[in-house]
């Protein structure tokens, strides 16, 4: 029981931000559970997550490596590996249409169409034995339908686009031909040349040095400006969610802890996760010191707790923490946080 005589699980339900969500959200994910089932058990890899995403807006997914962003970006596809991993419920509205409810067939009309994915790997994602003509054209040809002369120009355009210079050259040569920043802009243009209404963009400036890097957020960001898709950017990097994102949502072992403005995250984070992973980062013009770190693992998604999943590297822990899964708490700005302590504060 809260302390207004609530139960903890009636404060907010599970999907209670998406409430929130305006008229204008092309994406809502609500309640999505993506579970893997092994001879070793059921990983939990997505334990229940719901937020949603307006038009031209960037959100973005945040968190350490395993915490589930890529197979909740995967799971909005429909592309979650098989068979041993299944989407278990929820819905994933699209435009007004539920994405999990339509079939493998109808699926792929929404797949580099309306929605598109860039790859944090360029080198795995490309094949090597294809021209960079014929593996952009690929989605022009069949979405679009255009052939010969059309396509060759609509190619060229979109090269142009990514700024890949010479693109009358570009579109003979193989990827082992090109750097890698290289081989990243031509994976954006794969996945806008059809001009998508919504980009998944998950981690796609891992593998770039960080001068390339910033080119690439750059041209993200005046591609988006100059088609309006939405975006949801994966990454554990704070400092790219600071210069492109709008709002975004922290993930820690399935569960989204925090989600809110990129402002309000930065400036009054709640979460303690959250407030952890900022005091980590490294600041500019302070005198040496050590940097602060998150003492112990995340849980295993095969065996978590029963509790919050953070308990055990938490400094704010106490006793409920380890036996309740704590519910989301949605403030009056949309704000929300899945943390015991913050939702006692409210109740005081």
């Amino acid at each position: 029981m809260t302390g207004n005589g609530q139960r903890a699980s009636e404060v907010v339900p599970a999907s209670g931000y998406v409430a929130y969500a305006k008229d204008d959200a092309i994406l809502r994910v609500e309640d999505l559970r993506t579970w893997f089932f092994m001879l070793r058990g059921v990983e939990k890899a997505v334990h229940v997550i719901s937020f949603f995403v307006r038009h031209a807006e960037t959100i973005a997914l945040v968190g350490e490596s395993g915490s589930g962003k890529s197979v909740a970006c995967h799971s909005i596809l429909g592309v979650v590996p098989k068979p041993a991993g299944r989407i278990v419920s929820g819905r994933v509205i699209f435009d007004g249409e539920d994405l999990l409810q339509k079939s493998e067939r109808q699926l792929r009309e929404y797949r580099g169409a309306r929605i598109a994915m860039i790859l944090q790997d360029p080198m795995t994602s490309l094949n090597p034995v294809f021209t960079i003509g014929n593996q952009v054209g690929e989605a022009i040809r069949i979405h679009q339908q255009l052939r010969g002369a059309k396509q060759r120009e609509k190619l060229l355009a979109i090269l142009r686009q990514v700024r890949i210079p010479s693109p009358e050259i570009r579109i003979g040569n193989y990827p082992h031909h090109l750097s890698g920043g290289m081989r990243q802009r031509v994976v954006g243009a794969i996945a806008l040349s059809c001009e998508p209404d919504l980009l998944i963009a998950d981690e796609p400036t891992t593998s770039l040095d960080l001068t390339i890097q910033a080119q690439y957020l750059a041209l993200l960001e005046d591609l988006q400006a100059r088609h309006r898709f939405a975006l949801v950017f994966v990454t554990h990097d704070l400092g790219v969610v600071a210069k492109i994102c709008d709002r975004a949502a922290v993930m820690y072992a399935g569960n989204i802890v925090e989600l809110g403005t990129v402002r309000e995250l930065f400036d009054r984070p709640r979460h303690p996760y959250t407030r952890a992973l900022l005091d980590s980062l490294p600041r500019m013009g302070r005198r040496k010191e050590k940097l602060a770190f998150i003492p112990g693992q995340p849980p295993s998604l095969l065996d978590p707790p029963a509790g919050c999943r953070f308990a055990d590297r938490c400094p704010e822990v106490f006793d409920r923490c380890r036996k309740e899964m704590p519910p989301e708490l949605t403030t009056n700005d949309g704000h929300v946080v899945r943390c015991w302590r913050r939702l006692e504060e409210s109740a005081a």
